[in-house]
């Protein structure tokens, strides 16, 4: 199982998240009965968001390492490589990172 390392902790995101809620409650942009469900999806999008680069550099690894012998042979640089890998996945997931 891969662990994602976040730009900031589980903890934060967390506070985070009851902030957002708490805020938008306050300012009467939403109404909810239900803050905690509220909170708990606003983290797990915060999660998934803050985890992309992570999860993008993973799945450049994976294609690197299936390429690795072929690398060898041809005398590719594996950070040259990683890099342009990581580009390409990055347009793909259209992401900003």
């Amino acid at each position: 199982m891969l662990h994602h390392v976040m730009l900031f902790s589980k903890d934060y995101v967390g506070y985070l998240s009851r902030q957002v809620v708490r805020r938008l409650v306050e300012a009467k942009v939403i109404r909810t009965d239900k803050p905690a469900v509220l909170t708990e999806r606003i983290n797990h999008g915060l999660v998934e968001e803050l985890s992309l680069e992570d999860r993008i550099n993973e799945e450049a690894r994976t294609i690197l390492d299936a390429f690795q012998d072929d690398m060898l042979r041809s005398g590719a640089s594996y950070p040259e490589m990683f890099k342009k890998v990581k580009n390409e996945l990055t347009r793909k997931y259209k992401a900003v990172l």
